[in-house]
């Protein structure tokens, strides 16, 4: 029974291994996906510049919009920043209502700058646009499921995991799935991460709301079935020796 029991648990050294196939070589870096469309419910940061401080100062007025975030410790953030409304739209000084949803960081850049222009208000404004909701989910087995708030908006799955506390010894390392949504659509893809092959995936890096989900292996659920099965056992064992205990400490 005990040579049953530890077979059944057994891993294979093998299956717990990072790139077990991995050769010293050179990756060519992917290019991170840098066409995420901005949607609704999205938080974004606008600054505006340019050679005149007090004429931007316009365009930079404090929002009251603020996003609360979880960060890989737990802890809870506080940004600032434009909402989206569910028409697509942010308010935004002087502009008014600009239409964001659907469009890229870039395109609402260009979009901004060309409002700002035809205001005559600012000379050669420099712009930039940020996500302020970038955030990727990391649950099952690892050693602390969270959400991570990315600020600099470019995160690989290798580092989320570290920032989850690293798949525990019962993670499945080559199927780790991939929750992602695009043009409306929930996507999902099977990781394995035995395989050096993931350095050359489209899935290296992660994209703003994707969900990692670390799935059990066999041992993992064979321990927890045997601890469904042995609680009751020993709560029975010690409920018995409590009554017996009870008896003799009352026999005169």
């Amino acid at each position: 029974m005990i040579i049953t029991l530890l077979v059944s648990s057994c891993t294979s050294t093998r299956n717990v291994v990072y790139f077990y196939n991995a050769k010293d070589t050179t990756y060519m870096e992917r290019q991170q996906t840098a066409t995420t469309p901005i949607r609704p419910n999205d938080i974004l940061g606008i600054t505006v510049s340019s050679a005149s401080p007090e004429a931007s100062a316009t365009f930079n007025q404090p929002v009251s919009t603020n996003s609360r975030s979880s960060t890989a410790t737990g802890n809870y953030t506080e940004a600032g920043g434009y909402l989206v409304g569910t028409d697509g739209n942010i308010q935004m000084p002087v502009l008014g209502n600009v239409k964001a949803a659907g469009l890229t960081e870039a395109e609402l850049k260009d979009h901004l700058m060309n409002l700002i222009l035809a205001t005559k208000q600012l000379v050669d404004p420099v712009i930039e646009v940020r996500f302020l909701n970038f955030e990727v989910t990391v649950i099952g087995e690892v050693g602390r499921p969270t959400v991570i708030t990315v600020p600099n908006e470019k995160i690989s799955l290798l580092k989320a995991l570290g920032l989850a506390g690293d798949l525990t010894i019962y993670g499945k390392r080559e199927n780790v799935l991939l929750i992602r949504e695009e043009n409306g659509k929930r996507m999902i893809r099977h990781i394995n991460l035995n395989s050096s092959d993931f350095f050359t995936s489209p899935y290296y890096y992660l994209q703003p709301n994707d969900v990692v989900y670390v799935q059990p292996n066999k041992a993992r659920v064979a321990s927890a079935s045997r601890s469904q099965q042995l609680l009751p056992i020993i709560i029975s064992t010690l409920s018995v020796i409590a009554i017996v205990i009870d008896r003799l400490v009352k026999i005169p």
